[in-house]
């Protein structure tokens, strides 16, 4: 019993610090403008980047962001429908599997919007409303790479994860 007490302080004191600190840093960051860039089609990686994409959402509060995913080349695998993979022979995965699509989801509700290159569209001969998972017209760009040199015109910081 003689640790008993130094342990409960312990646990008070840390308990303290955390709430303390996350308080600190929730006034450390301005209101941001992000554009994040994926072209490559690895399913691990490209979870990796939507989790980035979440962390920075939980660092500077969605209020405080303006977030875009440019998606363009092998990067529109992100949003292809697995059903779609066996008359889309330029793309080797089909990531849109209710895993990936719960993430985007997520992240849209935050308000990250997702831009979809039209030249990979009418390249890889993507049907829009049938093999790509929640693209709408709105959501096209007509060039990834132009869309990326536009926002960080704009003042976007581009990330590439």
């Amino acid at each position: 019993m003689k640790h008993a007490k130094p342990s409960i302080f312990l646990l008070i004191f840390t308990a303290i610090f955390l709430l303390t600190s996350t308080a600190v840093f929730a006034d450390r960051y301005n209101k941001q403008k992000v554009v994040y860039h994926i072209n490559y089609d690895m399913p691990k990686k490209q979870a990796g980047a939507l989790r980035n994409i979440q962390n920075h959402i939980n660092a500077v509060g969605a209020e405080n962001m303006d977030i875009k995913v440019v998606l363009h080349g092998n990067g529109l695998a992100l949003l292809v429908n697995p059903d779609s993979l066996t008359h889309l022979p330029k793309f080797k995965h089909a990531n849109a599997t209710d895993a990936m699509t719960s993430k985007v989801d997520g992240l849209k509700n935050q308000g990250v919007k997702f831009q979809v290159c039209a030249n990979t569209i009418k390249g890889r001969k993507v049907d829009m409303e049938n093999d790509l998972y929640n693209v709408t017209q709105a959501d096209i760009v007509p060039s990834g790479v132009a869309e990326l040199s536009h926002l960080q015109m704009a003042g976007y910081t581009y990330i590439k994860p």
